[in-house]
């Protein structure tokens, strides 16, 4: 059985101040922190078995996975990270705050770009210091992959062939010895993978919130049928954390 944990990063700092975060590289707050240690706890108590670690190359995941794996006792446990576990590009939203981009274009317009599956926000300009390709991390990256912004739709399209190539073999390795693989990742690109797993159809993957530092566990088959799906710890506190997250202005 295939046995998989998939953890949205704490709470950042621009959470906190409610700005568009994107691939912007921004650190846990203390609040994040506590968050990302508790998942570790959970998943520790839970009896998780973690022998991989995928995550993103933003420092808020790969922040979240090691105090995860402090409280784990599994710091040596072998890392993996890839661009395409980032979160969505937000385009030129990125570092604006959310109830006021809402106040300037329309509570309806921020809807969309947030919301609709296929609608990009506005892109990044040329030359905009706020572009990827500058950053020493995407120096491997093609700079036609990296994107100037991003709707969900391009996520999936980025984030399912990681899964493929990268998640999904570590998961077979471990499969006939007990093992777990844990990705720490964004919301976006924790859809993206919940999407395909859950077989969420384009209009509803929209409204999947996923709360911050609280790990959800996969038991798979070999074919990825789900067993058994679920929040570790309190399923209420967990919906609460996600209803918090769905009540974000703008």
């Amino acid at each position: 059985m295939l046995d998989l944990i998939l953890l949205r990063h704490g709470q950042s700092e621009w959470n906190a101040l409610n700005l568009f975060t994107g691939w912007e590289d921004v650190e846990l707050t203390d609040q994040g922190k506590a968050e990302a240690s508790a998942a570790g706890v959970l998943m520790k108590e839970a009896g998780v078995d973690v022998r991989f670690l995928h995550t993103s190359l933003l420092s808020r995941a790969i922040r979240t996975s090691q105090l995860a794996l402090d409280a784990m006792g599994r710091l040596w446990v072998p890392a993996k990270r890839d661009w395409r576990l980032n979160e969505r590009h937000y385009g030129d939203l990125q570092g604006k705050n959310k109830k006021e981009t809402a106040d300037q274009y329309g509570i309806d317009q921020v809807k969309i770009w947030r919301r609709s599956y296929d609608v990009p926000p506005p892109s990044l300009p040329d030359g905009d210091p706020r572009l990827p390709g500058s950053d020493a991390r995407y120096r491997d990256v093609p700079s036609d992959l990296l994107p100037a912004t991003e709707c969900l739709k391009d996520v999936v399209a980025r984030t399912l062939p990681y899964f493929e190539s990268g998640i999904l073999p570590d998961l077979r390795a471990e499969s006939s010895l007990g093992g777990a693989v844990l990705v720490v990742a964004h919301g976006n690109s924790l859809r993206a993978l919940r999407k395909e797993l859950d077989g969420i159809s384009d209009e509803d993957i929209v409204e999947l919130e996923i709360p911050t530092g609280i790990p959800y566990r996969y038991r798979l088959n070999d074919d990825l049928s789900i067993v058994e799906a679920g929040y570790l710890g309190d399923a209420a506190a967990a919906a609460a954390a996600a209803e918090a997250v769905a009540k974000q202005a703008g």
